[in-house]
């Protein structure tokens, strides 16, 4: 009884083993290794961003969003506070699936301020309406405009 019993606990032990190691198999990694950067919530990064430009920083979410054209962003979504923030990649570099969005995200970066003029926030916010095949109206873009996004080194997709 007592040989049956350890084989038992023995069996599950190695059935919750494989368990684990069957989700982490199913996980993706685009780039670099994760380290041990500070990890941060979304919504706390958005409400202090000053305290965190250029750190490494580490968030986790939804991809939310992604760029349909090269996969070189995506918008991850903290769903408690539903803030968003973008991470960026190097074209062609890291290249995320549009099957990605909904599914959970582990990201790492520096978090990068991008003080932009008016006539480069028109730019660039045009080229991220044309990327996803929308309308722009440039009058609505008022002047000066901040930015602030999560330069990619690494992350873990949960598929």
């Amino acid at each position: 009884m007592a040989k049956m019993k350890a084989l038992g606990c023995w069996l599950t032990a190695l059935s919750m083993i494989l368990m684990v190691h069957t989700v982490q198999a199913s996980d993706q990694l685009y780039g670099d290794e994760l380290s041990n950067a500070l990890s941060i919530r979304i919504a706390d990064l958005t409400a202090n961003p000053e305290q965190y430009i250029d750190q490494r920083v580490k968030i986790e979410g939804l991809v939310d969003d992604i760029c349909p054209m090269k996969g070189c962003w995506v918008d991850i979504l903290e769903a408690e506070s539903r803030e968003t923030i973008r991470f960026k990649v190097q074209d062609d570099v890291i290249v995320f699936p549009v099957e990605a969005r909904g599914h959970q995200i582990v990201a790492e970066g520096i978090l990068r301020k991008l003080d932009l003029s008016k006539k480069q926030a028109i730019r660039r916010l045009r080229h991220f309406a044309d990327e996803k095949g929308e309308d722009f109206d440039e009058s609505s873009v008022t002047g000066p405009t901040v930015f602030y996004e999560i330069e990619g080194a690494g992350a873990i997709l949960t598929n």
